[in-house]
Formats: structure tokens, C-alpha cells, sequence
């Protein structure tokens, strides 16, 4: 019996050594994570007008005038469209990149910092540097005109400013997942390789057989580091459009600015908030899944 209680005693001490290390970390997480999250989803059953009335509990109302706002829906394809379009070429471009950057030849560490250096960029600064670009009279048009074609409006037309929204986002993030799979190849056998040289396996083969399998935790990693990058992404549609045209490239992180700091309605805005909180949820989940059966 002396000998249990002393056990007992020793994993009691451990359990509150444990508690005693984990209590910062665990205070930090409440304060910035677990409660905004709970007061955001209180926040999104009430009217949210900080007036000298106070808060109103409205219960469903905002998000049944969610589901049936229009804008509201063209806002979630606009997201999608951009999500989508970001989110597939950051991951393939990256990874062909990684796998030539891979090897040594001349100029290979020039070439890794120079696809780096964007993404320590400020993101401020390069949609500046886009909106220039772009601009109707910028210097893509003057480049379009020497080719012999027409000048397009970019930002103006609804078609086109949402692929140089992509186009920045993808640039942007490009130098990221570039280094993650440079970081991941380093864990890859390299004895794999020599094995499938001698079995007479091409470059094709090899990539396919060794380099994604054994990429596969890092794949995981990427796609959904990306994911959650471009569904937060505000700066790029703050500074080069602004929403329009026509509404064209909102995406639902502005959507959610105009609807709180815009027209004040915080209880609207918590509900679309969210939305896009479970959105990320289920995206992640069914990233992780999908990797987990591949």
C-alpha cells in the first residue's frame, strides 16, 4: 500500500509539474484564441451596434440574412474563384521549382533567393507596385501596344481584375512553399533514387514514384498553410481594387471589414466571420482527409 500512495504521489507531482509548464501557453491560447472565437460567435446572434441601448440579441437573423443576400453569394464564388486559382499554382509551380532548384549547377543559390525575396516583401508595397502595373495606362498595356495588341483595363473590367489579385497572391506566396519543398526533398533517401536509377526508372518515374510519396507530409503542410493564407487574404483587394468592379473581386475578408468598419453592423459581420471560420474548418479537414487516402 506505501508503495502505491508513493506512485500515486510521484504521478500527481508529474501531472502538476505538467499543468505548471503548460499554464502560459494555455492562458496565452485562452485570452488570444478560445475566447475571441466564443465572443465572435456570440457577437454573430446579436445586433452588434455598440449604442448607448447596448448589444441586442437577434438570434438567427443574421445569418438567415446571410443566406439570403445575394452579394453575399457572390462574395463566397468570388472567394472560391481566388482561393482556387491562388492556392493550385503556389502548390504546382513551387514544386516543379523545388525539384529543379534540387540539383547543383551554377547559379542555383542566386535563383532560390531571388524566388524567395517576394515573400518577405511587404505585401503593401507589391500591391502598390501591381496597381502601377496594371493600371490603364501602366506599363503592361505599353508592353500589349509594341506587341501589336490592344491595351486591356485590368482593373476596371471585371474579367481581369481578379487574375491580377491571383496573379500577386501567387507571386506572393511563391518563395514560401518553394523553400518548405526544398526543406522536404532534403528527407527523401537518396538512396531511393540510386535503387531506381539501376532498375532503369526515368526522371518522370522517379518523381512520381519516390519524390511525391515521400513529399507527402510536406504537401499536407503547404496546401493547407496556403489555403488559410489566401482565405484571410484583405491587403491586395484593400489597396488594388477596392472590392469592384461591380463587386468582382470582394472575397469575404473584405466583405466582413465593409460590413463591421464600414456600415458598423458588427453582429452581421461576426456571422460572416464565422462563415469563413468554418469554411477554413472544412477546407482543412477535407485537405487532410484527402491526403490521408492518397
Amino acid at each position: 500500500m506505501p508503495k502505491q500512495q508513493s506512485i500515486a504521489s510521484w504521478l500527481d507531482r508529474d501531472i502538476f509539474t505538467a499543468w505548471i509548464f503548460l499554464a502560459p501557453a494555455l492562458i496565452l491560447l485562452t485570452i488570444f484564441l478560445f475566447y475571441p472565437i466564443a465572443y465572435l460567435f456570440y457577437l454573430s446572434f446579436t445586433s452588434g451596434s455598440f449604442t448607448i441601448t447596448g448589444i441586442e440579441w437577434v438570434g438567427w437573423r443574421n445569418y438567415l440574412r446571410l443566406f439570403t443576400d445575394s452579394d453575399f453569394w457572390q462574395v463566397i464564388g468570388n472567394t472560391t474563384y481566388f482561393t482556387l486559382g491562388t492556392v493550385i499554382p503556389t502548390i504546382v509551380i513551387p514544386l516543379g521549382l523545388a525539384v529543379l532548384l534540387d540539383r547543383s549547377f551554377a547559379l542555383r543559390d542566386i535563383l532560390r533567393t531571388a524566388y524567395f525575396i517576394p515573400s518577405v516583401t511587404s505585401l503593401v508595397a507589391v500591391g502598390l507596385g501591381f496597381r502601377w502595373l496594371f493600371q490603364t495606362q501602366g506599363p503592361v498595356n505599353e508592353w500589349l501596344i509594341r506587341l501589336g495588341l490592344e491595351p486591356i483595363p485590368w482593373l476596371s473590367s471585371t474579367i481581369w481584375a481578379m487574375p491580377v489579385l491571383i496573379l500577386l497572391s501567387s507571386w506572393k506566396q511563391l518563395g514560401f512553399n518553394l523553400v518548405v519543398f526544398l526543406a522536404g526533398l532534403q528527407t527523401i533517401p537518396q538512396s531511393r533514387y540510386e535503387a531506381a536509377e539501376l532498375d532503369g526508372a526515368n526522371s518522370w518515374a522517379k518523381f512520381w514514384y519516390i519524390t511525391l510519396p515521400g513529399l507527402q507530409p510536406t504537401l499536407v503542410f503547404a496546401t493547407v498553410t496556403t489555403a488559410i493564407f489566401t482565405l484571410r487574404s484583405f491587403e491586395q483587394v484593400y489597396i488594388i481594387t477596392g472590392g469592384g468592379p461591380l463587386n468582382s473581386t470582394n472575397i469575404l475578408v473584405y466583405y466582413i471589414y465593409e460590413q463591421a468598419f464600414a456600415r458598423f453592423e458588427f453582429g452581421y459581420a461576426a456571422a460572416a466571420a464565422t462563415i469563413l471560420l468554418a469554411i477554413a474548418g472544412i477546407f482543412v479537414y477535407l485537405q487532410l482527409e484527402f491526403w490521408k487516402t492518397n
